[in-house]
């Protein structure tokens, strides 16, 4: 990196998603400013700084002198192009915890060799969609070609933040699938197929809904057939206008949401599946993108250009550092 500093600025800090991120960088001890467009908003136990997206001095000005920029503020097919090119003025390695295949995409492949002559790290859909899935993934495809591979995800319950909501109506643009190792739109109407999740989730319909992880995993994984599924009940929550936003229910401010991801793969190996488990969705991006922010700082981090979180780091270790405090991983034959 060219940046020794070892600040990490948040934007979107005053966020749901982002409040969860400012106090898992301050666990780690890492140093943190709050970026984000209302100071009233964002969290008071750290320096905050306001710009907006379409302010690029005021941006410029609140990543100066940092090291890594983190963008929790979604949607983010309006704030991730300008936060990344702010960032990389700065100096700044880019994270973000971006759901949206058109901006994880779009960023992927406009801010490679940007990222490259700066000698940084830019890392989209670093977070719960996107980020985990690609872990899961890229241990199970290594040193090997995928013919078929699935993701599964069961919430028992999703209660939608501001921010998905804001998302939600913003992102129109039709969905991606992999078919014979390229990209193409998603077969409407969606298919549901039955799903077997392990105790407590167990037996139940899920509905083809590819979120960033289809643009990660395709991104650097050799895959001919790559299908996501989400539980038809989270979709119906989170489609209902009536739902109630998370409540915490600890004091690391968790909703009790209970979540799971499968992932499975087969090809000349075998079939194998690995299987994640955790609570709240949105809290557990707080640790994966950190996790990610530390391993830049790292002196010894050396990798640059736009990358996903399979190809920036090993996803084993990476998937180790995070158990058993915020999730447990297991990996097994089918």
């Amino acid at each position: 990196m060219t940046n020794q500093c070892a600040t990490v600025a948040v934007y979107g800090a005053g966020g749901h998603t982002g409040r969860f991120v400012v106090a898992e960088l301050l666990r780690r001890t890492i140093p943190v400013i709050a970026v984000g467009r209302d100071l009233s908003r964002l969290p008071s136990d750290v320096p905050g700084k306001v710009a907006a997206i379409d302010d690029p001095a005021a941006l410029d000005r609140a990543f100066a002198g940092c090291a890594v920029v983190i963008n929790c503020a979604g949607p983010f097919l309006d704030s991730a192009d300008p936060v990344v090119r702010a960032a990389l003025r700065a100096g700044c390695a880019y994270l973000d915890i971006n759901a949206e295949q058109a901006s994880t995409q779009a960023t992927l492949e406009t801010f490679d060799q940007p990222a490259r002559e700066a000698g940084l790290a830019v890392i989209p859909a670093a977070g719960f969609y996107g980020g985990l899935a690609d872990l899961l993934a890229s241990v199970l495809a290594k040193g090997d070609t995928v013919d078929e591979l699935t993701t599964a995800v069961a919430l028992d319950h999703w209660w939608p933040t501001e921010g998905t909501r804001k998302t939600g109506e913003r992102n129109r643009v039709a969905r991606v699938n992999v078919d014979d190792g390229k990209r193409v739109p998603m077969a409407l109407p969606a298919a549901s197929i039955e799903w077997s999740f392990a105790a407590p989730h167990g037996a139940q319909s899920v509905v083809e809904m590819p979120f960033s992880e289809i643009i990660t995993i395709s991104r650097h994984l050799p895959v001919r057939q790559l299908r996501s599924y989400l539980g038809a009940n989270a979709l119906g929550d989170v489609r209902h206008a009536g739902t109630p936003a998370p409540t915490a229910v600890d004091q690391l401010g968790r909703s009790a949401q209970q979540f799971a991801m499968d992932v499975v793969a087969v090809g000349a190996n075998g079939t194998r599946r690995a299987s994640a488990r955790g609570q709240d969705i949105y809290a557990v991006s707080a640790p994966l993108v950190a996790e990610a922010a530390a391993r830049i700082l790292d002196p010894s981090f050396a990798r640059s250009g736009a990358l996903t979180l399979g190809e920036a780091f090993d996803a084993r270790d990476f998937l180790d550092a995070l158990m058993p405090d915020h999730l447990t991983v297991a990996f097994t034959p089918v």
